[in-house]
């Protein structure tokens, strides 16, 4: 059949569809806001058209132009919103004389997550045109000092001085302070300071530091704790002499070999005081430290003693007092019984037996002694009370008058005197000298014959008798 020939109104419907179908490709605008959106969220699908696919070079100037008046036409209104402080507020005239096309139902847009902080393309995001304002303190303003506060403060409340001015309060900021005098040495009433006793403010002194035992109080009382100090050691000084005097085996040394310092050490100890209430000093051959037997002199307000021997010996030096103990008893028991020892440091014994002078001088070293009978020794030993004791000591209390009299050092050295023959034992046993074992041995053998000769007069009473 020949082909029918078109009217001229079907020609028209068919040139409108097809111009629709041409006009269906997205516009610039709306083009722009879709490869926003596409490089924020994942890809619609599009439908596949030629002329989206390939659109013309004429169809691209186009939408060029379109696009940039759309820029040009944003940015003036931008700042138009700016200027009036409200963005959104829309002027009737500005979207009247915009050709932006209106979006077609047909389209899906997706809105942007915060309209109010995107910008169109080509505009800088930091000049945003929605006119959100930064929540916080503005960029330039500095922030005031408490004081300043403070001040303002005062201001606001009416805190004025009669000028007009807000109130200084610097000086209820500053902090107070309290200035405490120092401590001014004791008065002497009357009693000079000596050589050879010992001041009373001194065992003021110790009294005090017994009371306030810590840092702090003595760092105050450092003058006092300075000339009490003087006055023991010049009084250690000049005993020094007298008790070289009354033992030969006692070298000169300095005080600081001599006299122990009042300060305790704290480490291992459950007593957390710094300071030791007292004064010591001690005199051997090797002086305050060794292991030689000493001299020891305590002064303490109410408790003050002159004494002597081995205190906490080592394990060898006590091996060696056990076994003369056990081989040759009759030495320390001369040493123990002799009538000057037993009146000075035993007078409640004084003439009685032997046993119970060697019973009173185990009862004085009961602190640490062993309950038990030493290893490899028999229980029935019969100076088994001596073989016990971890310590040999022995010493007398004396009053604090005897210190403050003119005579301190005559009393004290009648108790030294009563003593050297018991430390020269001790000092011979523990640490002999080599020119001193055939004066031992004879005397083991004077002792063995007085011993004999006691054994015979017995037996020649006991013969006459019968």
């Amino acid at each position: 059949m020949p082909p029918q020939k078109r009217n001229l109104e079907e020609t028209q419907f068919v040139s409108r569809r097809r111009s629709a179908r041409v006009s269906s490709t997205k516009s610039s605008y709306f083009e722009d806001q879709d490869d926003e959106d596409e490089s924020e969220s994942p890809p619609h699908k599009t439908t596949k058209t030629a002329a989206a696919q390939a659109p013309s070079k004429s169809r691209r100037r186009s939408q060029n132009r379109v696009s940039d008046d759309d820029d040009d036409q944003y940015e003036e209104d931008n700042l138009e919103d700016e200027d009036n402080g409200d963005s959104d507020i829309v002027d009737p005239d500005d979207e009247d004389d915009s050709e932006t096309p209106p979006p077609k139902p047909s389209l899906r847009v997706r809105p942007p997550a915060n309209p109010g902080a995107r910008s169109q393309k080509g505009t800088p995001k930091a000049k945003s045109s929605t006119g959100a304002k930064k929540k916080g303190r503005p960029a330039g303003a500095a922030q005031a000092s408490p004081k300043t506060q403070r001040r303002g403060q005062g201001a606001r409340n009416g805190d004025e001085n009669d000028d007009g001015k807000p109130e200084d309060d610097d000086e209820s900021d500053e902090p107070k302070v309290t200035f405490i005098p120092l401590p001014k040495l004791r008065d002497t009433k009357g009693v000079e300071y000596e050589d050879t006793t010992i001041h009373p403010n001194t065992l003021l002194f110790l009294g005090d530091l017994k009371a306030n035992n810590k840092r702090a109080w003595l760092k105050m009382h450092d003058p006092e704790y300075r000339r009490s100090l003087k006055d023991w050691e010049s009084f250690v000084e000049t005993l020094t002499d007298k008790i070289i005097e009354a033992d030969e085996t006692i070298p000169e040394l300095p005080l600081k070999d001599v006299i122990f310092r009042i300060y305790r050490d704290i480490r291992f100890s459950k007593d957390p005081t710094p300071y030791k209430p007292h004064y010591s000093a001690a005199w051997s051959r090797t002086g305050r430290k060794g292991p030689y037997a000493c001299y020891y002199v305590h002064v303490e307000p109410g408790n003050c003693l002159v004494g002597g021997g081995l205190w906490h010996p080592e394990g060898s030096a006590l091996a060696k007092l056990r076994a003369s103990v056990d081989e040759r008893p009759h030495r320390i028991r001369r040493v123990l019984t002799d009538p000057e020892f037993v009146r000075t440091f035993l007078p409640h014994v004084m003439g009685k037996k032997e046993d119970k002078v060697l019973r009173a001088f185990a009862d004085k070293n009961q602190e640490n002694a062993l309950k038990t009978k030493p290893k490899g020794f028999n229980p029935d030993h019969r100076d088994i009370q001596l073989l016990k004791l971890r310590n040999y000591t022995i010493g007398r209390t004396i009053s604090e008058e005897d210190l403050h009299g003119s005579d301190a050092q005559d009393k004290i050295m009648e108790v030294i005197r009563a003593m050297v023959p018991f430390v020269t034992f001790l000092n011979n046993v523990v640490m002999p000298d080599p020119d001193m074992d055939s004066d031992s041995d004879e005397e083991d053998v004077d002792d063995q014959a007085c011993e004999d000769e006691e054994d015979d007069e017995d037996d020649e009473d006991g013969e006459n008798s019968e």
